[in-house]
C-alpha cells in the first residue's frame, strides 16, 4: 500500500500567519471586514465561486465575501481550480497528493473524486512540486474556516482548447451535486508598468478606470460563455490571470443551465483602494454562482415587504405625507442589495412603476422608497393625490443580470430583459410579455422601442443585452 502523501504549504509563515492563533484572528477580522463591507444576506446553493489570491491581508476580504456564503452552507466537497503562475503543460492537471497541512491543520484530498476525474481521460496527475502555487494553496486558510469538514479537488488549469474545456467540463458537472461546490482562483486587472499594463495614466480617475474595466470583464463572464469572456479579455488587453480556471468554471455552469445560473458579483476591491498607490495596482472580485431559486423570498418575506409597501402607500394616502413605512421586522433576506421595481394598478390599468436595477440599499429600505416613487415621480402620469382609492401594489424582486452572448439565449415569459445601446439603456420586466400575450420577437421589437433604437440595433456588435428573472410578489 503507498503510503499518504501530506503536504506542508510553504505559503505559511509568508502568504499569510504561520502562527495558528495569529492566523485564526486574520481570519476574524477578515469576515468581519466583509460582513461590513457587504452585508449580512448570503444567498444560498451557491453551485460556484471565483476568488481572488494575493496575500490574505490584501485580498482576503474580497474572498471572505464568497467564503461567508460557503459558511452558511458548508460544502462536502470543493474542487478548487487554480493555474500554475510559473507556467504549466497545456490541460487540467490534479496533484498527486492525499491532504495538505496549514497552521489550523490538515485538508483531506478527495481521492475518489480524483479518481473519477482521472478515469475518463480528460484530467491528468503531475507531482505536487511541479504544480504547486498559491493560486490554490492561498485558499485553503479560508476554506478551513467555512467549510472545515470539506475534502477538495484541487486541479491546476492550464491553457485548453475549447473542445478540450468542454470535455473537462462536462466531466466536472456530472459532480455539482447539493454538497459539491466549484471554485475558481484568479485576480482581475494588473495594472501598472510592472505588469507591462497602462491603458490609462495614473491620475485622480485611475480607480474609477480600473472599475470600468473590471466590471466589463464580469459582465463578460456573466454571460457563461467562455466564447464572450475571452472576447472581452482580448479586447481591453485586461491582465487577468486566471482566465482558464475562470473559463472552465463558466463552461461548467453552462452545463447546468436547466437550473439557470446567475452570476452575483460579491464584493469588489484593489490594492490601489487598499494601499492608496495606484501606480501599481490588482483587482480583486468574489463572484457567486446561484441557481435563481436562490434569490427568492419565502412567505414570510414577501408579506413584510409587501405590508411596508402597503403602509407606506396608505400613509401617504391618508395624510399626504411622503414617508416610508419599514417592515415591522428585517429578516435576513430583506438584507438583500436588489435590483427591484414596484408597480401601481388601478382598476386593472397601470397607475405607476418606478425602480432601480441595482440598489446599494437592502430591499427593506428601497421598497418603500420606490413605492412613494412609484405614486408620486413616473412621469407617464400625473401623481397619485391623496385619498385616491382603488390602489393596488406589485413588487418585482430580481435576480442578478446576466449578459447575452446571442439573442437564442432569451426565454420570453420567463426574462425579463436589459438593452443598452450606447447611452441609451431601456428595461422590460418579464411579466409584460405574459400580460400581453408577446413573443421572444414582439418583446424585443418592444424592448428596442422602449429604449428609443432602431430594430436593427441588435445587429451592432457594441450593443449588449442582459437578462434576469423577477419574482413578483402581488
Amino acid at each position: 500500500m503507498q503510503a499518504a502523501v501530506s503536504h506542508l504549504s510553504p505559503f505559511s509563515g509568508s502568504w499569510y500567519p504561520g502562527d495558528s492563533s495569529e492566523l485564526d484572528q486574520l481570519l476574524d477580522s477578515l469576515f468581519e471586514n466583509s460582513e461590513r463591507r457587504t452585508g449580512p444576506f448570503l444567498a444560498p446553493n451557491a453551485a460556484g465561486f471565483v476568488v481572488p489570491h494575493a496575500g490574505l491581508i490584501y485580498s482576503g476580504t474580497v474572498a471572505a465575501a464568497a467564503y461567508r456564503h460557503m459558511r452558511a452552507s458548508p460544502p462536502q466537497r470543493v474542487v478548487l481550480l487554480g493555474f500554475a503562475h510559473r507556467g504549466a503543460a497545456p490541460g487540467a492537471w490534479i496533484p498527486e497528493i492525499d491532504a495538505y497541512r496549514t497552521p489550523l491543520g490538515e485538508v483531506a484530498v478527495d481521492r475518489e473524486t480524483v479518481r473519477a476525474l482521472l478515469d475518463g481521460g480528460e484530467y491528468g496527475s503531475q507531482p505536487e512540486a511541479v504544480l504547486c502555487d498559491h493560486s490554490i494553496e492561498i485558499q485553503l486558510p479560508l476554506l478551513q474556516r467555512a467549510a472545515p469538514g470539506a475534502r477538495i479537488v484541487p486541479v491546476y488549469v492550464g491553457s485548453l482548447d475549447a473542445q478540450a474545456r468542454v470535455a473537462a467540463a462536462r466531466r466536472l458537472a456530472t459532480l455539482i451535486r447539493p454538497g459539491t461546490v466549484l471554485m475558481a482562483s484568479s485576480d482581475l486587472t494588473h495594472y501598472g508598468r510592472a505588469f507591462g499594463y497602462q491603458p490609462f495614466p495614473v491620475n485622480d480617475w485611475v480607480a474609477e478606470h480600473l472599475r470600468d474595466l473590471d466590471e466589463s470583464i464580469i459582465q463578460a463572464a456573466s454571460s457563461l460563455s467562455p466564447d464572450l469572456f475571452f472576447a472581452t479579455l482580448k479586447s481591453t488587453g485586461s491582465t487577468v490571470c486566471g482566465y482558464d480556471p475562470i473559463a472552465l468554471l463558466l463552461e461548467t455552469m453552462r452545463s447546468l443551465e436547466p437550473d439557470e445560473i446567475f452570476q452575483e458579483t460579491l464584493d469588489y476591491q484593489t490594492s490601489g483602494d487598499i494601499t492608496g498607490d495606484f501606480q501599481h495596482s490588482v483587482s480583486y472580485g468574489a463572484l457567486g454562482y446561484f441557481p435563481a431559486r436562490a434569490f427568492h423570498l419565502g412567505a414570510e418575506d414577501q408579506a413584510l415587504l409587501m405590508a411596508s409597501a402597503r403602509n407606506t402607500l396608505a400613509h401617504y394616502l391618508k395624510t399626504g405625507e411622503r414617508k416610508p413605512i419599514p417592515p415591522e421586522r428585517v429578516t435576513p433576506a430583506l438584507e438583500r442589495r436588489a435590483g427591484v421595481f414596484v408597480t401601481l394598478h388601478c382598476k386593472g390599468d397601470l397607475r405607476g412603476c418606478v425602480g432601480r436595477r441595482a440598489s446599494p440599499d437592502p430591499l427593506w429600505q428601497t421598497v418603500p422608497v420606490l413605492t412613494l416613487s412609484a405614486a408620486l415621480e413616473d412621469s407617464r402620469f400625473r401623481p397619485v393625490g391623496k385619498g385616491e382609492a382603488g390602489l393596488e401594489v406589485e413588487i418585482s424582486v430580481l435576480s442578478p443580470f446576466k449578459r447575452l452572448a446571442d439573442l437564442n439565449g432569451f426565454r420570453v415569459n420567463e426574462h425579463g430583459a436589459l438593452l443598452e445601446a450606447g447611452r441609451r439603456q431601456g428595461l422590460l420586466l418579464p411579466q409584460v410579455a405574459t400580460e400581453r400575450n408577446w413573443t421572444a420577437p414582439q418583446f424585443l421589437d418592444a424592448l428596442t422601442q422602449k429604449t428609443g433604437v432602431s430594430r436593427d440595433v441588435y445587429r451592432n456588435p457594441s450593443t449588449q443585452v442582459y437578462v434576469f428573472r423577477a419574482q413578483i410578489i402581488p
